[in-house]
């Protein structure tokens, strides 16, 4: 008999669920979708009722299959997308769908607030002011819904509304609770300023507890006993750096999937004087600091959707035969906004330097380039709060074929150390379950656990053609920005 813990990760438009064992090898995953509901101002919202549904039956067919092999699941773990929030009456009941992280319908609320603020809230709460922000997402309620924002009993996120489903606790992790621009990094309790800003009091609030708190099933779920050991988890980008190994000083962790990320373990919150970077805790006293950007495979995927019929895989590889530079097309990839280091929700993309001469291929590998270009502002930002980048190591979609990962490599100008797929946060948050229930001695000990599966050295010419364009393309940026906004 194989002993397990279940991962399970609320993601945009999937719940995925992994099986781990003591050995931390991924037995099993399954994963159950369902929408993301988007509107023409902006909406990007998950329906609570149908996430519940797909987390019970992903965790009900995780635990059956353990089942017919003879396992048996000590506890479940959870992981999910940072900064939703929905409203609950007296009674727990949604008033709400989940607003996502994708949701910019607070753009202008956003603006404001950053504008009276002048970096404190980012400061002390160590989360971005942007649409993105559930404390922004409570202000435009104020401004825009007063009668529901009176009404509303209590306000949390998607995965405190499952998890008082399952166990019958409202109760918020700090590593989520980091990332809503309501808690205080240091004080590591709700920070007073910021609720005033919200127009709520701490009690409409959920109960904060630590990442590796241990509940209880409060009922039969899946096949599961009531009792069974339920780990309160932490949000799925600090889980990712978990799932990677990325948990020692210095250790990046880079995800490029439809968007990405570059985030950097350190010992203690830290919070960047630009208000570049977003700062949130995984568990214990690891921290993550680092940005994550609204455009990343995704505009590959919309090239191919433009330069149809051709497949997303014939482009990218005849994109990789362009020479860094792109023969001199420059993109601004910001077909979503941008987030780090920019926190833009508004912002445009934009083609610069096009001849009659240029090609599909080359206006793919200037939108791949310009990505790298973004991710590299990030690691700058980084770098410009006095935290050292020692090692980059990198998953998601992006790397299973080469140009990715070489112009990530030359534009970083560090080695990528491409991992296998581990399953994401949702093995993240398994480990997370082992840490919690004495499987795991220390978190640290993921950096030993996660191998990889090659590793990038970058080109010396394209890195040094990357690093005299860097400073350029920069301010490029700007002016776009500039002449857009």
């Amino acid at each position: 008999m194989t002993e397990l813990v279940l991962g399970v990760d609320l993601g945009t438009t999937a719940t995925k669920v992994v099986a781990v064992d003591r050995a931390f090898a991924v037995v099993d995953t399954v994963e159950t979708g369902y929408a993301l509901h988007t509107g023409p101002h902006g909406e990007a919202e998950q329906d609570p009722a149908e996430v519940l549904a797909a987390a019970r039956e992903a965790v009900g067919t995780a635990t059956e299959r353990a089942r017919a092999r003879g396992d048996e699941v000590l506890g479940l773990s959870f992981s999910a997308a940072l900064h939703t929030l929905l409203a609950l009456d007296d009674s727990g009941r949604p008033l709400t769908r989940a607003l996502s992280w994708g949701d910019t319908r607070a753009a202008e609320t956003a603006a404001r607030i950053r504008t009276e603020t002048q970096g404190a809230l980012h400061r002390a709460t160590g989360t971005p002011v942007h649409p993105m922000s559930p404390l922004v997402k409570l202000a435009w309620f104020a401004e825009h819904e007063p009668e529901l924002h009176a009404r509303a009993r209590h306000w949390c996120g998607l995965k405190d509304y499952v998890l008082a489903d399952f166990t019958g606790r409202l109760v918020t992790d700090l590593s989520v609770a980091s990332a809503t621009g309501l808690l205080d990094l240091n004080t590591r309790d709700w920070h007073a300023g910021a609720l005033r800003v919200a127009g709520i009091g701490p009690d409409q609030l959920p109960e904060l507890v630590e990442p590796t708190a241990v509940l209880e099933l409060a009922e039969p779920v899946g096949g599961l006993p009531n009792g069974l050991p339920v780990i309160a988890g932490a949000g799925d980008g600090p889980l990712a750096n978990l799932a990677v190994g990325a948990v020692t000083p210095g250790t990046a962790a880079l995800s490029v999937g439809t968007s990405g990320a570059l985030r950097v373990a350190h010992t203690e919150p830290v919070v960047d004087e630009q208000c570049a970077l977003f700062c949130y805790l995984l568990a214990e006293d690891l921290w993550v600091l680092g940005g994550a950007i609204s455009n990343g495979g995704v505009v590959a995927a919309w090239a191919a959707d433009l330069f149809g019929p051709a497949p997303l895989g014939t482009l990218l590889t005849e994109a990789a035969e362009v020479p860094p530079g792109a023969r001199g097309v420059l993109a601004v990839p910001h077909l979503l906004g941008e987030r780090a280091p920019w926190w833009d929700a508004a912002g445009h993309g934009a083609l610069l330097g096009l001849r009659r001469d240029h090609r599909r291929a080359d206006v793919v590998r200037a939108l791949v380039e310009g990505v790298g270009h973004q991710l590299a502002m990030v690691r700058d930002a980084v770098l410009a709060a006095d935290v050292d980048i020692t090692e980059v190591r990198a998953t998601g979609g992006a790397f299973r074929g080469p140009l990715w990962a070489e112009v990530l490599a030359a534009v970083l100008g560090v080695e990528l150390h491409i991992g296998s797929d581990r399953s994401g946060s949702g093995f993240g948050a398994a480990l997370l379950a082992w840490r919690a229930l004495g499987g795991l001695d220390s978190l640290s000990r993921a950096a030993e656990l996660a191998g990889h599966e090659r590793t990038i050295i970058p080109d010396p010419v394209a890195t040094q053609w990357m690093a005299d364009a860097h400073p350029k393309v920069i301010d490029i940026f700007r002016v776009v920005r500039d002449l857009t906004g």
